[in-house]
């Protein structure tokens, strides 16, 4: 048996119950190593086995390895499983298997609503969530998609904003944003959401401050109704008041 599970920004408060049951109960945990270190307290005693970046398909693979051997395994993930993380992969390689392993995900916080929730009410409207990594989805259909989002007045989560191989996408997105966006449109910018060392910026698409974004960071763009009080963004659902 695999679970998938979204242990959201890591902190133990943030964590759903499902999720503190199932990595308890499990005997073998895999994740990527930043993730185990989120968790460690709570492992103890366990099988634990970490890799690094870009090796998801190892993690994968050795969860449905060890599931058929009929330990139960925890696959962990930062944020929810099911949002740029390990969710589709497992189940992808596992629907490739003559004997399928069974799997349940366990949902956690997601980036953009742990942000949100620093950030005040930004997601009170329709929204989208876009990643600028191009590792494996093309840039220019990256740039249609936040281009059709900006028009449409969307709410834009950003994840995945900023690398040392990706220097410039952000200011891109940006520049295609401002086409249809006035440039008085709040961004709230959260570095760490939900953790000890959470930072967070309030600013517009105008006065986007570009170097203090990270991989490590989430921007949330407003829609055309979206404003500032005082330390929040407060996006109108439309309720008459």
């Amino acid at each position: 048996m695999i679970y998938v599970v979204g242990i959201g920004p890591g902190n133990r408060e943030h964590m759903t119950l499902e999720a503190l049951e199932t990595i308890e109960k499990c005997d073998v945990i895999i994740g990527y190593k930043t993730y185990i270190g989120l968790v460690r307290e709570l492992i103890v005693g366990k099988t634990v086995l970490e890799n690094g970046m870009r090796q998801e398909v190892d993690r994968c693979k050795k969860a449905l390895d060890l599931s058929s051997r009929g330990h139960k395994v925890a696959l962990i993930s930062g944020g929810d499983s099911g949002v740029y993380a390990m969710a589709g992969l497992v189940y992808e390689l596992n629907s490739k298997l003559d004997n399928k392993e069974e799997i349940r995900v366990v949902q956690g916080v997601t980036s953009s609503i742990s942000a949100a929730a620093s950030l005040g009410a930004p997601l009170m409207h329709d929204f989208c969530q876009i990643s600028l990594s191009d590792l494996m989805t093309d840039w220019s259909l990256i740039e249609k998609r936040i281009e059709l989002a900006a028009m449409a007045d969307f709410v834009i989560c950003i994840y995945n904003p900023k690398s040392k191989g990706r220097p410039d996408h952000l200011e891109r997105a940006f520049e295609i944003m401002a086409e249809y966006k006035p440039r008085s449109t709040p961004v709230g910018i959260v570095k760490n959401a939900g953790r000890p060392n959470e930072e967070k910026y309030i600013m517009t698409l105008e006065s986007m401050d570009f170097e203090i974004c990270d991989m490590s960071t989430m921007i949330i763009v407003g829609n055309k109704e979206t404003y500032i009080d005082g330390d929040k963004v407060i996006t109108p659902r439309g309720y008459g008041i």
